[in-house]
């Protein structure tokens, strides 16, 4: 049971810092506890699936935020709030991406 718990708290968090809306302190707190649920689902290949899922559509987002926010143009509100929130998608997606380098470098340790 806990396993589903700690992948709904991922998914929840990961869906919060994809907006745009929170406050740097509120920001680095839902970072914290993704980090901290992510590391309770750094035990088995089934969770490694899960995070690889998770950093490909995360890797989708970054390139179809990366497209909108080209347009902008240079020095407009859009294009400055359009930075804001890639830089947000892109420091959510080094997360996946780290969780996903730990999940293996754990598995492969094991020797499976």
């Amino acid at each position: 049971m806990h396993r589903y718990v700690a992948r709904a708290n991922v998914d929840h968090y990961i869906q919060l810092l994809n907006g745009s809306d929170l406050a740097p302190h509120d920001r680095s707190t839902v970072t914290k506890m993704l980090i901290t649920e992510e590391d309770k689902l750094s035990h088995d290949l089934e969770h490694l699936e899960f995070a690889e899922h998770r950093a490909a559509n995360g890797r989708a987002r970054v390139n179809h935020v990366r497209s909108l926010r080209e347009g902008f143009s240079f020095g407009t509100s859009e294009r400055e709030q359009a930075d804001r929130l890639l830089v947000n998608i892109e420091n959510l997606q080094t997360l996946l991406e780290d969780f996903c380098h730990r999940l293996r470098e754990r598995i492969n340790s094991r020797g499976l």
